[in-house]
């Protein structure tokens, strides 16, 4: 993990319910479950993929953030619509990546407190902590329980 200062730190867990579907547990009770699979032909297309969660993720957490510094600014918004358009490439491996995303927010503002909105335009994208993380990139540790022997060896 990184040398940076901890200042929060969760757990969930994922529990594989048949073949490609997957049952996420948060780690607040209040949270409901999420079913995850994949479209055919690996999964059945029960539940969003998890592509489409980070895409969720970083589009949740735009709005999120330029609805917050509209707030600070007082900037009346009477609502906000995201989408969030994700592409699906293949690496130079031939392997699935996502390659991109293009965010739109259209946020419901009245004409006349555009002015007081335009600072906060320039500023709430850096307050996005899942879009600033994913940008910059972090590192992720990953085991596979019973294999740490091997993986030192190798």
């Amino acid at each position: 993990m990184s040398a940076a200062m901890v200042v929060n730190e969760f757990t969930i867990s994922i529990d594989q319910v048949k073949d490609f579907e997957f049952l996420v547990k948060f780690d607040k009770p209040q949270h409901p479950e999420l079913l995850l699979d994949e479209p055919p032909p690996l999964g059945q297309d029960r539940g969003p993929s998890p592509a489409r969660v980070l895409a969720a993720a970083v589009g949740n957490c735009l709005a999120a953030s330029l609805l917050f510094c509209a707030r600070k600014a007082r900037v009346p918004l009477e609502g906000l619509r995201t989408s969030v358009r994700t592409q699906i490439v293949r690496n130079e491996a031939g392997r699935l990546r996502i390659g991109g995303m293009e965010v739109e927010i259209d946020p419901n503002l009245p004409e006349d407190e555009a002015g007081k909105a335009l600072r906060c335009v320039g500023l709430f994208e850096d307050f996005c902590i899942v879009t600033q993380s994913v940008r910059q990139g972090f590192p992720i540790g990953v085991k596979v329980k019973g294999f740490e022997k091997q993986e030192a060896e190798m």
